[in-house]
């Protein structure tokens, strides 16, 4: 065997071992990926208050704003989604004898639906309700300790920059460093065309099902606004549930054809014609690899792992960019032409 095919052969098995020791250890590494990640979108607003107040007010000023937003997003979650909940319940025996409606249907028309006619009863709800209240009960434990690591690191943050520009004779410590700027960089420009878009489509949404008649249209759109984060997943979900409840409230499958392919159609304008136009060039990343790093993300770490899995991929990239050895391979997942030069990203100076 060339020695080639066995670095290979080592690498895909050190990728193998890595991905099932995040998977095992999801309780440290996830929280601690969140918290770097909000600490890159935090730095402005920490820098700006540090210029004002000091290192220390600066630090709990930024973490009271990052908790406020973080409350104010959770409860508007927490409203839309407990809102469609209590419309399930409230509507549950019409909800039930519409699916019984359906079953009959089918097997009027020659398919075996037999096993589908006792799926769908109140047992079943209530079950997916513990369930949601343990995911929320976890999400808050979750919460508890990145806002612990988020507080550190913003602590800590300038003095791990002052060691790294310390090491001015170091190569690898001045690529690390640009590295760590260019991702805090990107990271915020990606969450700022992110929630723009977001805004947009929740908006698109709650009037395309107004319009509609369909019942929580509000709702509808906040979930898409908040499901928006999440590229594929999220839209898809946002899509799914107003198709059905659709189905269920108009009893017709024309109804919720016309309304699954108009939230199609609006999350499509909004994900690819509308958003690449807006990120442009400075965030060009491959969809496939986009695709594997939600889906990857979702596999190792769950809901968080998708909302962070094309941050991880952005970061990446980035530090990939900075060393020449493995610059072709950010040239690669970019998803840019061959002639297409890949600009840089603007540097903040004595920022990381």
């Amino acid at each position: 065997m060339s020695d080639h095919a066995m670095r290979t052969m080592i690498g895909l098995c050190t990728a193998i071992l890595v991905a099932a020791a995040l998977r095992a250890a999801d309780a440290v590494f996830a929280p601690i990926a969140v918290a770097l990640f909000v600490t890159a979108l935090l730095r402005p607003v920490q820098r700006g208050i540090r210029s004002r107040a000091g290192a220390a007010v600066a630090a709990l000023a930024t973490m009271v704003l990052a908790l406020v937003t973080l409350c104010v997003l959770a409860l508007l979650s927490a409203w839309a989604f407990g809102r469609v909940g209590q419309w399930t319940i409230v509507n549950a025996a019409t909800l039930q004898a519409l699916y019984a409606q359906k079953v009959a249907l089918l097997q009027d028309a020659g398919v075996p639906a037999e096993t589908l006619a006792g799926m769908f009863d109140m047992r079943l709800m209530v079950r997916l309700a513990q369930q949601v209240t343990s995911q929320l009960q976890g999400i808050l434990s979750f919460t508890v300790v990145t806002l612990v690591f988020v507080i550190l690191a913003l602590l800590e943050v300038d003095v791990a920059r002052r060691q790294l520009e310390a090491l001015r004779d170091s190569p690898g410590a001045a690529a690390l460093l640009r590295a760590a700027t260019r991702t805090g960089a990107k990271l915020r420009a990606y969450m700022a065309v992110r929630t723009v878009m977001s805004i947009l489509t929740g908006l698109a949404v709650w009037a395309f099902a107004s319009a509609m008649g369909l019942e929580l249209a509000e709702e509808w759109g906040l979930i898409a606004f908040v499901l928006n984060y999440i590229p594929f997943i999220g839209p898809l979900v946002a899509t799914v549930f107003p198709t059905a409840f659709a189905a269920l409230q108009f009893g017709t499958w024309q109804v919720a054809a016309t309304v699954f392919a108009a939230l199609q159609v609006i999350q499509f304008l909004s994900g690819s014609y509308i958003e690449p136009r807006l990120a442009g060039k400075r965030l060009a990343v491959s969809p496939f690899l986009v695709l594997v790093a939600v889906f990857l993300g979702a596999f190792l770490w769950g809901i968080i792992g998708a909302l962070v899995g094309v941050p991880i991929l952005i970061a990446i990239l980035c530090i990939c960019e900075e060393f020449e050895q493995s610059r072709w391979a950010a040239r690669l997942l970019s998803g840019l032409d061959a002639d297409t030069a890949v600009p840089p990203a603007p540097r903040e100076a004595g920022s990381a």
